[in-house]
């Protein structure tokens, strides 16, 4: 089982930036997609941004242009980094892996969930 410890998260004021660090357990890191996902109070978590084993990047509308995802295969880290953070985007960020076949990825994440990183954005 794949394990996750994120880190990074903090109160920072509307337009201000975080950089959220992510390590996992496991010596298959370098083949897998990584996902960065959030989950704020009473919604469902939702996937933020996500970046396969070849180094490509995707993300959800509400991110573009602010969020960027990285990976270091050699430390088993996956980061993100936050610009011009807004309110809404106050929630707690966790990663997580998800099998990439190439042109497919599994559809559910496989790993276990860390505690997750709180952030917040105060306006």
């Amino acid at each position: 089982q794949v394990h996750f410890v994120e880190s990074g998260g903090g109160l920072v004021q509307a337009g201000g930036s975080l950089r959220l660090s992510c390590a996992a357990s496991g010596s298959t890191f370098s083949i897998n997609a990584m996902v960065w996902y959030r989950q704020a109070p009473g919604k469902q978590r939702e996937m933020v941004a996500a970046i396969s084993s070849g180094g490509t990047t995707y993300y959800t509308d509400s991110v573009k242009g602010r969020f960027t995802i990285s990976r270091d295969n050699t430390k088993n880290s996956v980061y993100l980094q936050m610009n011009s953070l807004k309110p809404e985007d106050t929630a707690v960020y966790y990663c997580n892996a998800r099998h990439d076949y190439g042109s497919t990825w599994s559809a559910t994440p496989f790993g276990s969930w860390g505690q997750g990183t709180q952030v917040t954005v105060t306006s």
